[in-house]
């Protein structure tokens, strides 16, 4: 077969005067187009002349023809690059799609849709849509002008049972007559983890991770060789060095297609703690759900769940999430099923657990099983070269919040900060960064920008920052200003709201009622 591409001055009688010279010779034509632009017109054909006369005699007796500006052979028909790359972009769509003439016969099944039904490539096409599997033949209707969308479905395939949503429509030539319909089929797992990766909280990678000192990069590369295994993680590091988002970066890179659930086991109350972790059976305690309550360790199925200040976890709770490691099931509080679980542990502390194992006041044998695989998070003050890296980045996230210009880091100004000794690391490094960019010029920031909290208290009347000053307020307002001076100052020096509580002299409940009515929140430690 030869393929002909001609361009002529655009003229009547072109196609008329190709046919008649084809026709003399008894060269049959397989197929034509013919493309308009401008004065030129574009005459493309395949002919089988190989077999009739040689392709030069054919091109020779073709330039013969008046208005001829050009001739050429050519590889492939312009419809068969339509049909080649509208079959490339169906492949890549990774739902199944089948679409069908007025006659019934499948035109149209990409690779996703041959896959779900077993069948190869030139088998399918051509071939009654009864001979699909489907669980109904609704695309059927559709050829009378019906249409649905993401109707549930489900159907038995070569590699098992198939949930998927149906979504078909007819299609109309250009008389608007009905000459086919086409059907759309998305899995429903993929759809489960998509919604899954939208709902989930751990959106932080390794690379989202800032520094590139040693102590920082072994500490990248051991939690990435870790990450994909089963075992119980531990993270270890002071507060404020980003134990949290070690963990998410952990999920995320453990390929697990469940969710991210973490819980401070430092803010809740026992009670509450140990609802929130294993659930309950309706009824089982004044206040509870009637329908009951799915615990955390039940809804982080495929996931991980995230548990963070395990420290101050209270002993009836250890006891309890021991069981669950070593027998991998849960008991419900009120029930007495054994339930599955199928949930990664990750745990977090900034305490030192062997000084508290020798205390006792954290168990030995849950010390052991959680301290499998321990990640130590290094201190901002052993990973100094990382802090301009770190606060250029928090400068540009609060310059885009704080809807300013590009401010810059004087080089007085980064001396300062790599001069401090960080106690609270980089949620203290966040903190100088965002005053800083707020009492900083338009284009810079400079040494005297730089203000630690130490600094502040010094440049107040009152350094201590407790005592209210006097004015028109009644002694109620006074004495809930001094309250809330005092609550956020235990939380400050403390590690979590359990040793702030200690520190106060009040109960874990009465705390967290006094930060709620206060706003303070509940700051991650």
């Amino acid at each position: 077969m030869i393929k002909l591409q001609l361009i002529f001055r655009d003229r009547v009688g072109i196609i008329a005067d190709i046919t008649a010279m084809l026709g003399e010779d008894s060269i049959n034509i397989l197929s034509m187009e013919v493309d308009a632009s401008g004065d030129r017109t574009f005459v493309y054909f395949e002919t089988q002349a190989e077999d009739l006369c040689s392709s030069d005699d054919l091109m020779r007796r073709l330039k013969e023809i008046p208005g001829l500006l050009e001739i050429s052979t050519i590889r492939t028909m312009p419809q068969e690059k339509r049909e080649r790359s509208l079959e490339v972009i169906l492949n890549s769509v990774s739902d199944g799609i089948v679409a069908i003439d007025e006659h019934r016969r499948i035109i149209v099944a990409n690779r996703v849709a041959r896959n779900i039904f077993g069948c190869k490539d030139p088998e399918i096409i051509g071939r009654p849509i009864q001979a699909l599997n489907l669980p109904d033949l609704s695309m059927l209707e559709c050829l009378r002008g019906k249409r649905y969308h993401n109707v549930p479905r489900k159907c038995q395939t070569p590699a098992g049972l198939f949930h998927f949503f149906a979504s078909a429509q007819p299609f109309k030539d250009s008389n608007g007559r009905i000459v086919g319909a086409v059907e759309v089929m998305k899995d429903m797992k993929e759809i489960k983890q998509l919604a899954n990766f939208v709902a989930d909280p751990a959106r932080i990678t390794f690379e989202d991770i800032i520094g590139k000192s040693p102590a920082i990069t072994s500490a990248i590369a051991f939690a990435k060789q870790v990450a994909r295994s089963n075992a119980v993680i531990s993270i270890r590091g002071e507060s404020g060095t980003g134990k949290e988002l070690f963990a998410q970066a952990i999920h995320h890179a453990s390929g697990l297609s469940g969710l991210f659930l973490p819980i401070n086991c430092a803010t809740l109350p026992e009670q509450l703690l140990e609802s929130e972790l294993f659930g309950y059976e309706g009824g089982s305690f004044t206040g509870a759900d009637k329908q009951g309550k799915v615990g955390l360790f039940e809804k982080a199925k495929d996931g991980t769940i995230f548990l963070d200040e395990i420290a101050e976890m209270p002993p009836n709770c250890q006891a309890k999430l021991l069981r669950v490691i070593q027998e991998r099931r849960v008991r419900r509080i009120g029930g007495s099923a054994e339930i599955p679980i199928n949930a990664r542990i990750v745990t977090a502390t900034s305490k030192n657990l062997e000084s508290m194992v020798r205390d006792n006041l954290f168990r030995d044998d849950l010390y052991y099983r959680i301290n499998v695989l321990p990640i130590y998070l290094p201190a901002l003050r052993e990973r100094l070269e990382d802090i301009p890296l770190l606060a250029e980045h928090f400068l540009f996230q609060l310059n885009y919040k704080l809807n300013k210009g590009h401010q810059l880091l004087t080089k007085g100004a980064l001396e300062k900060l790599s001069g401090h000794a960080w106690p609270g690391n980089i949620r203290e490094l966040r903190n100088v960064i965002e005053r800083a960019a707020i009492l900083g010029g338009a284009n810079q920031i400079s040494q005297e920008c730089i203000l630690f909290s130490f600094e502040v208290g010094q440049r107040q009347e009152d350094p201590g920052g407790v005592y209210p000053s006097c004015s028109v307020e009644g002694l109620r307002d006074q004495l809930d200003s001094l309250e809330r001076k005092l609550l956020q100052q235990a939380l400050d020096r403390t590690a979590s709201i359990r040793q702030a509580a200690r520190q106060l002299r009040i109960s874990h409940s009465a705390l967290l009622n006094k930060m709620r009515k206060h706003k303070l929140g509940l700051v991650q430690k």
